[in-house]
């Protein structure tokens, strides 16, 4: 089973058992936390889509650990000016393993058959 998660500003694709790095969570290591922002589900018989959200599914997950990513360096320079530069940026994540993805049974919606309906046409009368 497959999902899209929306976590902090950002998409992701988990599975049970994926180990993920997000942007930092304040929580502590080796705590249960539910993400209930789920966008997609794909269980390879259907497919269900939320609008924007899936009502009543919810991922779990436990935090592994908290760390910082490799440095990016974002270096400025003004040609002919003598204007230069450096910085570096470690931005801070959060490991964290999705435990279970569940969907409840009532957020499945079957699909109706839509009905079409003639236009209603209003005639137009001189007077």
């Amino acid at each position: 089973m497959n999902a899209i998660v929306d976590i902090a500003g950002k998409q992701f694709q988990v599975q049970a058992g994926d180990n993920i790095h997000v942007p930092s969570i304040s929580s502590k290591e080796g705590k249960k936390i539910i993400f209930e922002n789920i966008l997609l589900i794909n269980d390879g018989k259907s497919i269900v889509v939320g609008k924007p959200n899936i009502k009543g599914a919810v991922v779990n997950a436990t935090v592994l650990n908290h760390g910082r990513d490799k440095k990016v360096i974002v270096f400025k320079k003004k040609r002919r000016k003598g204007y230069r530069v450096k910085n570096g940026h470690r931005q801070g994540f959060t490991e964290v393993q999705i435990d279970s993805i569940k969907l409840s049974t009532t957020s499945k919606k079957k699909p109706t058959k839509s009905k079409v309906e003639k236009p209603v046409v209003k005639e137009k009368t001189k007077e």
